[in-house]
């Protein structure tokens, strides 16, 4: 044996020991989990290859994680071990234990298959939970396995943890009297559903506040919480899969009957587990579970396998750490390192831009990952992301892979960080950051190729040109065929041209000519809505086109004299300034009059009509007019139309069906009208 292999074995000893400390006391991870499993391998072959390496302290010889001394000592009555692990992800994983557990049982090879329990293996946190007479008294964490913490308080917070176990069927209903155990310990495991996760971080981030590293991490955290009113906030589950210290119960045979009677007690059992026969059927478990695990709730990183007999557990017996009947089966690692070559920005179909970081190749998740998202700028802050790091990167299923942490220690000297551009990289448009928001935003919307199909499906949606025919599928065969790159393009194409593409006869290539025609003969107000500007909706397109009067004064407006159009705001007014102050969407405008695209305009005007100052509900199916065309005509006369009655309510227009809306129109005692009474009121006016 060299010096060399003794100063590696010290060196990683060590490192092992420093992540133990980062991952149990201060739950903090620094690598994931694949790349802490290949040091503990690496120290586990060298000893296994030279024991006088191996001594007293070696993170080998123990479960890892020492007691936070802010926590009571809670001394296991029954030691919390850990399992071995599996590395081999393919199926020979479970082949390789079934061949194990037979050679410890010495059976013949035509003995039957051992019959197993199998379960998930959970990403979050171990537990011992101890019932006295049905009533929960301690939760611990597993600390060294023979020590761990006192959580009681914390663990309290946890709505299906039970504070009292349910009788089991048919036993009585109180727990004075047998079976119930005198001494009842279950292991499980807390963890924090992905859903719940995701939306602690968004109301975090929202908040200005810190958000969590990964749902593991979250779990963690939140039970060793010296307050546990911090911990009663966060969102947290709990799976139970094991016994510890049992008295005054008769425990089931097999580890299925285990958990079967504690489900009746009661306690929270995960339904994804099976009884297998055999290694061809452990194999199986695998694979389902492997592909159900992105479309389960909650993060798991392997399966467990357990013989499922108890005496056949008790004749196997342990070796060193870990139980001789059980394994853990592992899947790809979901976290692995690699470094930041790159952080590009990708411009979506709404004009968001997101940075996305270019990766060394790595196989994550069961997959080659070479990109990750970085969301926005102020996440890339956040997590001090520099071109040039080395980071942790996470995949979960099909969601997008993304940076989680980074190591500054590994920063390099020429690491560069990184700032949002102040142009779009496709089309050079003025780029945005609005007040409050996070999101950079393009302001070359009808510009912009990137924005193009989104640009065209706005345009020609009903309530703005109203161009039926053109669905998503037409406008991704027109963009991606290269016959549309601007909005005007859709006016120049012909029946030809259009009856080409696929599944597009020669008919509806003439009808969806006929309904481009048609729309040229607009309103202002739906040309506006139909730009897609930014904030600015229907109703503020009309306010637009009905105080300024002409498309010239509106693209023409400053800030100030935008702010002055009804529930126009600084932000609205901003929004709609920077759209037009980008010269190639002024053009696009011009380049549509050219098409033929008119509308009525006049000089900029105050509100006027019958009905100004009034506001009014439509409900039910008028005998003639469309809900749009009654509302373009209480607009036209200066009303404003709400979606729901109130006391502010001046008049209801009913008609068949009118449902809730007019039962307390009526309620209210507020003017009811059919659509006869509508047009006189509005002098029988025509749209």
């Amino acid at each position: 044996m060299t010096a060399d292999l003794a100063a590696r074995a010290a060196e990683l000893r060590a490192l092992i020991t420093r992540h133990d400390r980062l991952y149990y006391e201060q739950d903090a991870p620094e690598i994931p989990d694949a790349e802490y499993d290949r040091l503990f391998r690496e120290l586990q072959a060298l000893e296994a290859e030279h024991p006088t390496l191996r001594t007293p302290d070696s993170p080998t010889q123990r479960v890892g994680g020492r007691p936070l001394d802010a926590f009571a000592p809670v001394r296991h009555a029954v030691p919390m071990l850990s399992i071995r692990t599996e590395t081999d992800t393919e199926a020979s994983g479970a082949l390789n234990f079934d061949a194990r557990v037979r050679r410890e049982l010495a059976l013949p090879e035509d003995a039957p298959p051992v019959e197993y329990a199998a379960e998930l293996k959970f990403d979050g946190l171990a537990i011992n939970l101890r019932y006295e007479n049905g009533v929960l008294v301690q939760a611990a964490t597993r600390g060294d396995g023979e020590t761990g913490e006192d959580v009681t308080q914390n663990v309290r917070t946890l709505r299906d943890v039970p504070l009292r176990l349910s009788m089991p069927p048919g036993q009585g209903a109180l727990f004075d009297a047998p079976p119930v155990p005198e001494v009842l310990e279950v292991r499980g495991e807390v963890y924090m559903r992905r859903d719940d996760f995701e939306a602690f971080n968004a109301r975090a981030i929202a908040a200005g506040e810190k958000t969590l590293v990964n749902p593991r991490n979250g779990a963690a955290g939140s039970i060793r919480q010296l307050d546990p009113a911090v911990a009663a906030k966060r969102p947290l589950s709990f799976f139970v899969y094991g016994l510890g210290e049992v008295r005054g119960w008769a425990v089931p045979e097999t580890h299925a009957g285990v958990l079967d009677a504690l489900a009746a007690f009661g306690l929270p059992v995960c339904a994804h587990r099976e009884i297998c026969a055999g290694a061809e059927a452990l194999a199986a478990f695998h694979a389902r579970i492997a592909e159900a695990r992105p479309t389960l709730p909650f993060d798991i990183d392997g399966v467990v396998y357990k013989v499922n007999s108890l005496a056949l557990q008790q004749r196997l017996g342990f070796v060193t750490r870990e139980p001789r009947w059980a394994v853990a089966h592992k899947y790809p690692a979901q976290e692995a390192l690699t470094t930041v070559q790159d952080i590009e920005v990708q411009v979506g179909r709404t004009g968001k831009l997101t940075p996305v970081a270019r990766l060394a190749p790595v196989f994550v998740g069961g997959v080659t990952v070479t990109n990750a998202t970085l969301h926005n700028e102020s996440e890339i802050r956040r997590k001090d992301v520099h071109i040039g790091d080395t980071v942790v990167v996470r995949r979960a299923g099909d969601v997008i892979p993304e940076v989680v942490s980074v190591l500054s220690d590994r920063r390099p000297a020429d690491a560069r960080a990184f700032s949002m551009p102040s142009h779009c990289p496709v089309c050079a448009s003025d780029v945005v950051r609005e007040e409050g928001e996070v999101d950079h935003r393009c302001t070359g919307g009808l510009y912009c190729s990137a924005q193009r199909k989104q640009a065209l499906l706005h345009f020609a949606q009903r309530r703005a040109m109203d161009i039926e025919g053109l669905g998503e599928k037409l406008v991704d065969q027109l963009v991606e065929g290269g016959l549309i790159r601007t909005l005007p393009d859709l006016y120049r194409l012909g029946v030809l041209k259009l009856a080409e593409l696929d599944r597009m006869a020669e008919k509806s290539a003439e009808n969806l000519v006929v309904s481009l025609e048609r729309s040229k003969r607009t309103t202002l107000g739906r040309f506006v809505f139909a730009l897609g500007i930014r904030h600015v909706g229907e109703a503020t397109a009309k306010d637009l086109a009905r105080h300024l009067g002409s498309m010239d004064r509106i693209m023409d407006a400053s800030v100030e004299e935008l702010s002055q159009v009804p529930d126009v705001g600084p932000v609205v007014a901003a929004s709609i300034h920077t759209f037009f102050a980008q010269a190639h969407n002024r053009e696009v405008v011009e380049q549509l009059r050219a098409c033929g695209i008119v509308w009525e305009e006049g000089e900029a005007r105050v509100a006027s009509g019958p009905l100004v100052g009034r506001t009014v509900v439509l409900t039910g199916t008028l005998p003639t007019l469309t809900r749009d065309q009654a509302k373009d005509l209480l607009e036209a006369a200066g009303a404003k139309v709400a979606g729901s009655v109130s006391k502010k309510t001046d008049f209801v227009v009913a008609g068949t069906d009118a449902g809730s809306k007019l039962t307390k129109a009526q309620e209210l005692g507020i003017n009811i009208l059919d659509e006869s009474g509508l047009l006189s009121l509005l002098g029988n006016r025509e749209l």
